[in-house]
């Protein structure tokens, strides 16, 4: 009897157990769906245009609605993946350069350039070509796959592709999975825009390489901050020299190169 007792104290337990399971495992999964997709502002909706938005990236930022259009919202996206690209390379590249040569002022690098060749025939060159390529690049937004083949070398031609990711030639090994690559490309592409603007600011405001301002600020990080370059108390602000000369010449041409909107410091 006493055996039979026990035997059912266990069965009602193990009932007890499965039943108090299912509502945690039901928890568990609202909880992954929850956080599968991130919200840029947790605990805000995300706007009625943005709902089913599978692009990379998506967390339901666009408070002006500029995206509520879904071909100027394509649009958008494909020219934030080719500035954020563009930031990439320009990142690498100002912090290779002064790694390799920290004596050259990357803001001021390219006059400093000996050539071979008339630097005009160099920029009208490089406006055709980019204006060509940026042409081509509008029309397989506006129609995608209208614009796989060469329309020079005809034999050579893309394979079906998503616009903005091309494959192919152009990535012909893609370590892991594409769509998480996609993610980590916009997000990376996001922060190197943001870098690139604090490095044209420290430049213009310190006149010096973004590794050389961080050390500067390291060695002082107390006194070497913004609020020591800049001050704005009611009815007066300390605004910082620009450290840019206003123009720079190269060839012979004088090219301004000054401080953007330094009328707006800080």
């Amino acid at each position: 009897m006493q055996a039979l007792s026990a035997k059912t104290a266990v069965a009602g337990t193990r009932v007890v157990a499965k039943g108090a399971a299912a509502p945690r495992a039901a928890r568990a999964g609202v909880v992954v769906r929850a956080a599968a997709r991130s919200n840029w502002l947790p605990g805000s909706d995300f706007p009625a245009h943005l709902e089913n938005c599978k692009l990379p990236g998506c967390y339901g930022f666009d408070p002006l609605g500029l995206g509520a259009d879904p071909e100027r919202l394509n649009w958008f996206a494909e020219s934030e993946r080719v500035h954020a690209r563009w930031a990439m390379l320009g990142v690498a590249g100002i912090l290779l350069q002064e790694v390799t040569k920290p004596d050259v002022f990357w803001y001021t690098a390219p006059t400093q350039i000996d050539l071979p060749f008339d630097i005009t025939g160099l920029v009208a060159f490089e406006l055709f070509v980019m204006h060509w390529v940026e042409s081509r690049r509008g029309y397989d937004i506006k129609n995608p796959g209208s614009m796989d083949q060469d329309p020079i070398f005809s034999n050579f031609k893309l394979p079906a592709h998503e616009p903005g990711y091309p494959g192919g030639i152009f990535a012909p090994f893609v370590p892991g999975s594409l769509e998480e690559l996609k993610v980590k490309e916009i997000k990376n592409g996001r922060l190197a825009m943001l870098a690139f603007i604090g490095f044209v600011m420290g430049a213009q405001v310190t006149g010096l390489n973004p590794l050389a301002a961080l050390s500067q600020h390291l060695a002082d990080p107390l006194n070497t901050t913004i609020f020591s370059k800049a001050v704005v108390v009611p009815g007066q602000a300390v605004v910082p020299p620009c450290a840019i000369p206003e123009t720079v010449t190269f060839q012979g041409i004088t090219i301004p190169a000054g401080c953007f909107f330094h009328a707006l410091w800080p």
